[in-house]
């Protein structure tokens, strides 16, 4: 156990930011399967720029890679694409 205030209240803080991102990447996490077992266009439309948007606040917080995010994003728009598609 730390011995200083200071490394104390570090742990603490640690603490609850580890919680927080735990909770955001979760429901990010959620977000993307929703969108990725929808089978209509119209919805995934919608849902599109809410995930989207999601992982980017992941990325910028540095809770998940740049690259990552780019790549989840990537797949989910080509799905998005493939039920565009599909629809026509």
């Amino acid at each position: 156990m730390a011995h200083h205030k200071s490394a104390q209240k570090r742990i603490r803080q640690n603490r609850k930011r580890r919680l927080h991102n735990r909770f955001y990447h979760k429901v990010t996490r959620t977000h993307i399967k929703k969108l990725r077992r929808t089978e209509e266009y119209e919805t995934a439309k919608k849902l599109l720029p809410v995930v989207v948007s999601m992982i980017d606040k992941l990325a910028k917080r540095g809770i998940i890679h740049k690259n990552k995010a780019a790549n989840l994003k990537a797949k989910l728009m080509r799905h998005v694409d493939v039920l565009a598609k599909s629809k026509a």
